[in-house]
C-alpha cells in the first residue's frame, strides 16, 4: 500500500511555499463568472415581498393585481392568512417576470393586510427583555464564593458586543432551472455536493435529479450552506414558468435583513486573582440574541478553561429581528471578547503588564506553552516593551496610543472527502471532487498538493470542482475544507501514482516500491539517471488511463490533517481625545495551522480576517429602530465596513517551526478572524485609561467613556 504521508519539510518543492492563486488572473481580470453574474437564454427574474413589521398576522394576501402585470409569469404564496411572522422582511410572496423592474412592480401590486403585534428588537437591556429571555442553568465549578473571599483583587465590568450581518457582497441567491423531471441549480454556496439535496427534500424529488454548478462565490462566512426558502420558491416559479430559468438574489436590503447574523453578547464578569496576578476565580452574568430563537451562551471562560472555580449563567433573549447563520468562527468572537477583556481590566486594576499576566496564566489553557511561545513572538513584532505603558499613562497630547493583545483557540479539522485522480496516456492529471472555492485559494491548494505528490508542476493540474456530479466533498464550513480536501487528493494522488509505477517498474528494471515521482520524471531512488519523463511515463498506458479514489475520514485522519490552533494577536492604536475617533496604527497576529500547505494564501487569508475584525471593533453594527422594528441600516452607506485608509499595517507571522509543521494540515478559515476586535478594545482602554465597553468603538461610545472617567 502506498504511505499516506506529507514529504519531509526540507524535501518540499511546492508546500509551504508562496504561490499565487491559479484563478488570480480570471477574478482580476473579470472573467471569473459568480452566480449572479449569470445570465442564461430565456431567464426570467424573481422578486420576494417580504414583511414590513417586525411581529405581525397576515390577515389577508390578493395578488390578482400582481398576476395580470405585464411580464409575469408566476406568482407564489409564502405566507398564508393566519400567518404570524415574527421579523421584519421575512417572506411573504414571491414573483417571476421577463425584467426585474416588471418583477419588483409586480411585487408592490401585491395587497396584504396586517394585524401589527407587539415587538421587541433589542437586547442590550436584560431587564426588558422579561419573559423573552430564557435562562440556561446555572454552571457551577469549584467553590467560586470561598475563592472571591481570599482574592487579593477582584475586579467586575459589563461588556458588550453587538449584532453583525453577513454582509456578503455577492448576496444570497441563485439560478434555478426546471426541466422536466430534473433541475439545474446554479447557486452562490458553500455547500456544492449537499445543497442538491437540501433543494431536492423540498421539492419532493431524489437528490439526483438536482445538478449543482457553481464556479466562484462572493463570500459566504458560514451563512450559504443550504438552497433557503427563496432558492426553494425561484425552482418552483420556474416550473410554474414552463421550465424557464429564474434568477432570484436577494437584494442588499434584505440581505443585510434575513440573510443571516453573527449573535450579539453581553455580560458583567467579575475577577478574583491573587497579587501576582495568578486568577483564581471566575463569575458571569451574560445572555445574546441573534433572532427570535435567542443566543447560545459563548464557549467563557475562553482558552483559560481551567480556572478552577467558576460560576455562569446565561440566558437566550428572543427579539423579532432575522435569524443567526455560523459566522466565521460562531460564538468565539463573542466569548473571546468578554474574558480577554476582563482579563485586561484585571492586569490594569493589579497595575501589572496585560503581557505578564496573560503569560502568567496560560497554564489554565490547553496549550500553556504555544501560547506563551505566541505571546512573545507577538510583542517583539509590535515591541510591546517599548510601546507599552499602564492604562492612560500616554501623555498630554489629545492623541494617545495604546496597546492591547487577545489569545484565540480553534479546531479545524478536515472535514469528509472524497476525490478522484485519473491520470491520462498523453501525461494529462484531472482532479475532480465536489468542493467549492470560496475565494479562500482552495483550488490552488489541491493543485499544490496533487503536483507535490506526482512531482509535477502546479500548473501541470487541471483541477474540476463545483459540480456535485463529482465525488462528494464537505461543505465549507468550521475551517475542515483545507483538511479534507487536501487529504482525499493526497490519498487519491497517491494511488493513482501507485498504478503508474506498476506500469512503469518493468520498464526501469525496478520495484515499484524503489520508484518515486521528482521533477516531471518516475526514477529510481538512489539512481537518478534511470528514468522515464512523465509523458514518456504515462505513454505506456497505451489506450487505458488511471482512475483512482482517495478519501479523508475524519474519524481515521492518518497523519495528514489534524485539529486544534492557537492565535495571539495583538493592536496598537491612536484615539483623538477631542474627536473620539480610534485610528489603526499596527496589527501583529501570531497563527498557527499545521502544515501549510500554501504560505502566500495562509497569510492572505490572516490579513483578510485582521481586516474584519477592525471592522467589527470599530464601526460594524446592526441597527435597530425599537418603534418599528426594523433594521435601520441595511445597505452599504450606513452599515459601515473598513476601506483600505482605515486599517493600518498587519503584520502576520505563521508559525512553520517543526513542532507545528508535524502536526498536519489544519484549517485557517476562522482562528485569525476571532482575537483582533478584543485586541482593539484592549488597546483602545490601555490609550485612553477606562473601557469602552460595547463595541464597535465609534466616537459616541469613546467620548461617552471619557465623559464618565472625567466625571
Amino acid at each position: 500500500m502506498p504511505e499516506y504521508s506529507w514529504p519531509p519539510k526540507e524535501k518540499r518543492r511546492l508546500m509551504g511555499k508562496r504561490h499565487d492563486r491559479i484563478d488570480g488572473l480570471e477574478k482580476a481580470t473579470g472573467k471569473a463568472k459568480y452566480g449572479s453574474d449569470l445570465n442564461l437564454p430565456g431567464m426570467l427574474h424573481g422578486a420576494l415581498l417580504t414583511c414590513p413589521h417586525a411581529h405581525a398576522r397576515v390577515v389577508s394576501i390578493d395578488t390578482s393585481a400582481a398576476e395580470r402585470m405585464p411580464g409575469v409569469t408566476a406568482v407564489r404564496l409564502i405566507a398564508k392568512a393566519g400567518d404570524e411572522i415574527q421579523w421584519a422582511g421575512a417572506e411573504i410572496a414571491a414573483v417571476s417576470a421577463k425584467t426585474e423592474e416588471q418583477a419588483r412592480d409586480a411585487v408592490k401590486a401585491i395587497q396584504v393586510q396586517y394585524e401589527p403585534l407587539p415587538h421587541l428588537v433589542h437586547e442590550h437591556d436584560l431587564q426588558k427583555a422579561g419573559p423573552r429571555a430564557k435562562a440556561a442553568g446555572e454552571v457551577l465549578e469549584g467553590d467560586p464564593d470561598e475563592a472571591f473571599k481570599t482574592a487579593d483583587v477582584i475586579s467586575e465590568q459589563m461588556y458588550g458586543i453587538p449584532v453583525i450581518t453577513h454582509c456578503c457582497l455577492e448576496p444570497h441567491g441563485n439560478v434555478v432551472r426546471w426541466q422536466g423531471d430534473k433541475v439545474d441549480l446554479y447557486p452562490s454556496t458553500q455547500n456544492v455536493s449537499g445543497i442538491g439535496g437540501d433543494l431536492a427534500k423540498s421539492l419532493e424529488l431524489p437528490a439526483a435529479q438536482v445538478a449543482v454548478h457553481q464556479d466562484h462565490i462572493g463570500g459566504g462566512f458560514g451563512s450559504k450552506f443550504v438552497a433557503d426558502r427563496w432558492g426553494v420558491e425561484a425552482a418552483r416559479l420556474s416550473k410554474a414558468s414552463g421550465g424557464a430559468p429564474v434568477k432570484l438574489f436577494l437584494d442588499r436590503a434584505t440581505e443585510l435583513t434575513i440573510a443571516g447574523v453573527r449573535p450579539s453578547a453581553y455580560g458583567v464578569v467579575k475577577l478574583g486573582a491573587k497579587k501576582d496576578g495568578t486568577v483564581t476565580v471566575w463569575e458571569s452574568r451574560t445572555w445574546a440574541s441573534g433572532g427570535f430563537t435567542g443566543g447560545n451562551s459563548p464557549p467563557i471562560p475562553y482558552v483559560f478553561t481551567r480556572i478552577p472555580n467558576k460560576r455562569q449563567n446565561h440566558s437566550a433573549v428572543s427579539i423579532n429581528a432575522g435569524g443567526a447563520r455560523a459566522w466565521r468562527a460562531p460564538n468565539h468572537q463573542q466569548a473571546c471578547y468578554l474574558t480577554c477583556s476582563a482579563l485586561e481590566d484585571l492586569a490594569a486594576k493589579l497595575k501589572m503588564d496585560p503581557v505578564e499576566l496573560f503569560k502568567k496564566n496560560a497554564d489554565w489553557t490547553p496549550r500553556p506553552e504555544v501560547y506563551r511561545s505566541q505571546i512573545d513572538k507577538a510583542a517583539e513584532l509590535i515591541d510591546w516593551k517599548k510601546k507599552w505603558h499602564p492604562r492612560g499613562d500616554s501623555g498630554s497630547s489629545h492623541l494617545k496610543r495604546g496597546l492591547g493583545l487577545a489569545l484565540h483557540t480553534w479546531q479545524g479539522g478536515g472535514h469528509a472527502s472524497q476525490a478522484r485522480t485519473t491520470i491520462h496516456a498523453d501525461g494529462t492529471v484531472e482532479i475532480e471532487l465536489g468542493s467549492q472555492d470560496l475565494g479562500t485559494g482552495t483550488r490552488t491548494a489541491i493543485a499544490i498538493v496533487a503536483a507535490e505528490t506526482l512531482g509535477l508542476r502546479i500548473q501541470d493540474i487541471r483541477v474540476k470542482i463545483g459540480e456535485n456530479a463529482y465525488p462528494p466533498s464537505g461543505a465549507s464550513g468550521g475551517s475542515t475544507t483545507i483538511g479534507g480536501v487536501s487529504g482525499s487528493t493526497r490519498r487519491s494522488m497517491t494511488h493513482a501514482l501507485d498504478k503508474l509505477f506498476d506500469v512503469v517498474a518493468p520498464v526501469l528494471g525496478a520495484p515499484k516500491e524503489q520508484l518515486e515521482a521528482v521533477d516531471g520524471k518516475i526514477q529510481v531512488k538512489g539512481n537518478p539517471a534511470k528514468n522515464l519523463t512523465w509523458q514518456a511515463a504515462c505513454a505506456k498506458l497505451g489506450m487505458n488511463k488511471i482512475s483512482e479514489m482517495g478519501t479523508n475520514d475524519p474519524k481515521n485522519p492518518g497523519g495528514l490533517t489534524s485539529a486544534g490552533v492557537g492565535g495571539v494577536q495583538m493592536a496598537e492604536v491612536e484615539v483623538d481625545t477631542e474627536t473620539g475617533l480610534v485610528r489603526m496604527i499596527k496589527t501583529v497576529a501570531v497563527q498557527d495551522c499545521g502544515t501549510i500547505v500554501n504560505l502566500k494564501t495562509a497569510e492572505s487569508q490572516t490579513y483578510g480576517s485582521v481586516i474584519m475584525s477592525i471592522c467589527a471593533a470599530l464601526m460594524e453594527e446592526r441597527i435597530m429602530d425599537a418603534q418599528t422594528g426594523r433594521v435601520l441600516n441595511p445597505d452599504m452607506e450606513f452599515y459601515k465596513l473598513a476601506g483600505i485608509g482605515d486599517i493600518g499595517e498587519i503584520v502576520v507571522y505563521m508559525n512553520m517551526e517543526k513542532e507545528y509543521d508535524d502536526r498536519g494540515v489544519i484549517g485557517l478559515g476562522e482562528p485569525p478572524a476571532i482575537g483582533g476586535i478584543t485586541a482593539i478594545a484592549n488597546a483602545v482602554a490601555n490609550a485612553i485609561g477606562v473601557r469602552v465597553s460595547h463595541v464597535p468603538l465609534t466616537p459616541e461610545r469613546v467620548l461617552a467613556a471619557l465623559e464618565r472617567r472625567n466625571a
